[in-house]
């Protein structure tokens, strides 16, 4: 069992920068939401952490476009990294195993 205090997610690209999230606890599932990805064309490679624990890095390439007056973002690779982990396709959710 982990603190949720204890979850540090910095970006491996910049310096280990700390990188903003919430944490969403409820119906024993645990989210980690990360709201700055896919707002612009990036590619980003992040290292979660729970206190000094390596959990896993995830990494996304995304590109911003715009399209009949709305803009969107295609995700032309998501990868987690370092972990066994689910995706579920029809969410889009990835479901991270942790020992």
């Amino acid at each position: 069992m982990f603190n949720s205090n204890e979850i540090i997610i910095t970006d491996n690209f910049n310096n280990d920068e700390p990188i903003d999230f919430s944490f969403i606890s409820e119906n024993d599932i645990n989210i980690i939401h990360i709201n700055s990805i896919g707002w612009e064309t990036e590619t980003v490679n992040l290292k979660i952490r729970i206190a000094d624990n390596h959990i896993f890095d995830f990494y996304v390439n995304a590109e911003r476009k715009i399209e009949d007056c709305c803009s969107y973002t295609d995700y032309n690779e998501i990868m987690v990294l370092n972990s066994e982990f689910e995706l579920n396709t029809e969410t889009g959710t990835y479901v991270i195993f942790t020992e």
